[in-house]
């Protein structure tokens, strides 16, 4: 069963998108890739070159995309709100060209509105992009955050209001980032830490798991915060990255880093999982 995840990392793409980013990726020895197909800090839309995007089809690597930070389908300001559905469609289109699997985004906030308010905007706003993707589109990937504001999405038992305002749409998936869920208060490090989420999981999005990202964590469990470490090199430890490929609901579900530095470092936390999983 563990041998069935297939492990990556978020790649960097200069020179390309399917150049460098299929470098990178044999560089580190990542199985499947994730990129980012706009400014991750922006708004700006970029537009796919065509010939990049059928090299990156046709490659046979597990590729995901992670839609820009900024967005926040939570947000009152209506010039953000505005602008995340438009980044979200696009990059769900950018997914349909680049033959990703999947779109990460972030569960966003509500920042200054009622939590009530913002979960109505949720499915006001992005249900209907949802209903405009084809059956053999990417899925959207709905990523908890570390818990710190008034983020919408911390623990794993906060995606169910979540699927509920989405109307549990058969498109929506769940991106679970292990220092987020650290931070959020999920004690990993702990003995059972790791069953008791995987199995809270489950019980609230059962069979929706697409995408983990696992990172380790420069501060301790609860502190909502996230800053990622190296794998084995945080609280969290390298055991609980083990445990958390032989649960069954991670079975044959991607596994990606986005841990500090460049090749050297993820082509070493690429190897430790790995040597986790039973290679």
């Amino acid at each position: 069963m563990t041998s069935s995840n297939l492990i990556g990392g978020h790649v960097f793409v200069a020179g390309g998108l399917a150049k460098g980013g299929l470098k990178y990726a044999a560089d580190i020895g990542a199985e499947m890739i994730q990129v980012f197909v706009t400014n991750p800090r922006g708004w700006a839309l970029s537009e796919g070159n065509p010939a990049e995007d059928a090299k990156l089809r046709e490659s046979g690597v597990p590729v995901f995309l992670h839609a820009a930070y900024l967005v926040n389908c939570g947000s009152p300001t209506p010039e953000t709100l505005e602008n995340s559905i438009a980044v979200i469609r696009h990059t769900l289109r950018r997914g349909v060209e680049t033959g990703a699997l999947g779109v990460v985004v972030h569960t966003g906030s509500a920042v200054s509105q009622p939590r009530e308010a913002a979960m109505r905007q949720i499915h006001e706003r992005l249900l209907p992009v949802l209903d405009e993707l084809p059956d053999d589109g990417p899925d959207l990937l709905l990523e908890p955050m570390a818990g710190q504001g008034q983020m919408l999405c911390a623990t794993v038992q906060d995606l169910g209001p979540y699927l509920e305002a989405l109307d549990h749409h058969p498109k929506v998936g769940v991106c679970l980032d292990t220092c987020h869920a650290f931070a959020a208060g999920h004690d990993l490090a702990a003995p059972g830490g790791v069953k008791e989420m995987m199995d809270a999981l489950n019980d609230v999005a059962p069979g929706r798991l697409k995408l983990i990202h696992a990172n380790d964590s420069k501060d301790p469990c609860g502190s909502k915060r996230d800053r990622h470490e190296n794998i084995g090199a945080g609280h969290i430890g390298a055991q609980a990255f083990g445990e958390l490929m032989r649960h069954p609901t991670a079975a044959g579900v991607p596994i990606c880093i986005e841990t500090p530095g460049k090749v050297e470092k993820h082509r070493e936390d690429i190897e430790l999982l790995k040597k986790l999983r039973g290679d």
